[in-house]
């Protein structure tokens, strides 16, 4: 209807008052007209400019008629309208402004006043024939409803597509996620599509998803490991049981018919109940490691005076089985660091024994260096015997694991040693690694951190 009728828009009166749309379909004209009745109001007596205003108001299904001193002077209405509008309209003094009239025939009718150069009163009045216009407004109403129900459509379907894109969908997902959790499924991803508060619901639930999974597969592999370690402790302890029951038998059968072997069987049946006593004392003790359930007491300890101490109480064992001991501090005599004293001799005696269970029947040699490095300090146990392979060295600090996969239990103990050894390194701050060449020998290292008085500056 702009581009037809020239209606200028932006205007909220006009969308409001019907008077001001009907008055803006001729403006432009009016406006001309205005500057005519200021500057020349001459020239509404000539017909020749009025019949040319007349004719662009045609194009709007209007007319000029101009009055002078209430006398038409001109009219310019198509002689092929019949004269439904009654000239007492054109008499109403309304001043300058908007007119509507209804009957017979609907019109708009917009008047100006003015004075003629010779003091005559003017009026310019342009008719607007409304049954005209009605096709055309009729027209242009409908394709504005038809564009208005285009873009709601547009807009609903626009936003329907935003819902369930940033709601609907993921909802859905996170249901989905929520059934698959019931079932005990956690084997999937949700994945966050948007940037706002869902995408961040779907962030959350993705995170808990993974520790959740986390926390399961930690309890599926601890659960596997407590079955392994249960059928391990039962398998090491049914040979010494065995050989117990067996030795016990052999004395109750007369077997052992003189007092020197019944007192080798006694001796036997003492050892291997010792065993297993130790193999009952490492099992409680790793329980109470691995549940942090183990008291520590740290206190200060000259490195050198405590190892000694160590050495000299060890070395005696190792005498009786053919293994000497040797003791090398390359570190300050007076290094001090931060440990339990009963945990950390604790660690030292499962490394050796565990040196001197592999060492076989030829003359064992472990020993023991200390050497510095930087803030820290380095413990080396160094042996000669068999060496580990390469497949095994990464796993001789796991619970129960064995260089020998038969289990044969030839070598006594629970296999728990060097897991406990790692354990309580661990919790003094430290680690335990170990290097081996097979038929050289294995070293197992550690390192604590050196104790550093603090000054304050004063």
């Amino acid at each position: 209807m702009q581009k037809r009728y020239d209606v200028s828009d932006g205007s909220v009166d006009m969308l409001t008052n019907p008077m001001e749309i009907l008055g803006s379909l001729t403006s432009s004209i009016k406006s001309e007209l205005d500057e005519v009745m200021a500057s020349e109001p001459e020239k509404l007596e000539n017909m020749e400019y009025l019949q040319s205003v007349n004719s662009e108001l045609m194009g709007y299904s209007s007319y000029l008629i101009v009055r002078k001193n209430g006398e038409t002077i001109y009219s310019g209405k198509p002689e092929s309208e019949k004269d439904y509008l009654d000239e007492a309209y054109l008499e109403l003094d309304i001043g300058e402004g908007n007119i509507y009239v209804p009957d017979p025939v609907p019109y708009h009718l917009t008047q100006m006043g003015f004075t003629f150069p010779d003091g005559s009163s003017g009026r310019v009045c342009i008719v607007t024939n409304l049954s005209a216009m009605v096709p055309q407004l009729r027209s242009s109403a409908l394709q504005w409803i038809v564009l208005a129900i285009a873009v709601l459509v547009l807009c609903g379907a626009v936003l329907t597509m935003w819902l369930y894109k940033s709601i609907i969908k993921p909802i859905g997902l996170l249901k989905a996620a929520t059934e698959n959790i019931k079932e005990g499924n956690l084997n999937f991803n949700v994945k966050a599509e948007t940037n706002d508060e869902i995408g961040e619901l779907c962030i959350a639930f993705e995170e808990m998803r993974q520790k959740l999974k986390e926390q399961i597969d930690i309890s599926m592999q601890y659960e596997r490991e407590n079955k392994e370690l249960i059928s391990n402790i039962s398998h090491d302890l049914k040979t010494p049981i065995t050989a117990i029951k067996g030795y016990i038998e052999g004395i109750m059968d007369g077997v052992a018919d003189t007092p020197e072997k019944s007192e080798r069987y006694l001796k036997t049946v003492y050892t291997k109940a010792t065993d297993m006593e130790k193999m009952i004392e490492e099992l409680f003790l790793y329980s109470k490691l691995d549940s942090n359930s183990v008291p520590y007491s740290f206190i200060k300890l000259n490195l050198n005076d405590y190892f000694q101490d160590c050495v000299e109480e060890i070395s005696m064992d190792l005498e009786r089985k053919n293994i000497d001991l040797g003791f090398f501090n390359y570190a300050d005599k007076d290094v001090v660091i931060i440990a339990d004293p009963e945990q950390l001799k604790r660690v030292i005696i499962n490394i050796v024994n565990n040196s001197s269970k592999y060492i076989g029947n030829k003359k064992g040699i472990i020993n023991i260096r200390i050497r510095e490095e930087a803030e820290f300090v380095q413990i080396e146990i160094e042996d000669n015997g068999k060496g580990i392979a390469k497949e095994d060295i990464g796993h001789i600090f796991e619970r129960l694991y064995r260089a020998d996969a038969s289990r044969n239990s030839a070598q006594s103990g629970s296999g728990l040693g060097l897991s406990i050894a790692k354990k309580i390194i661990e919790e003094h701050g430290g680690r335990i690694w170990a290097t081996s060449k097979e038929n050289i020998g294995t070293s197992i290292c550690f390192v604590l951190r050196k104790y550093e008085e603090h000054k304050i500056d004063e």
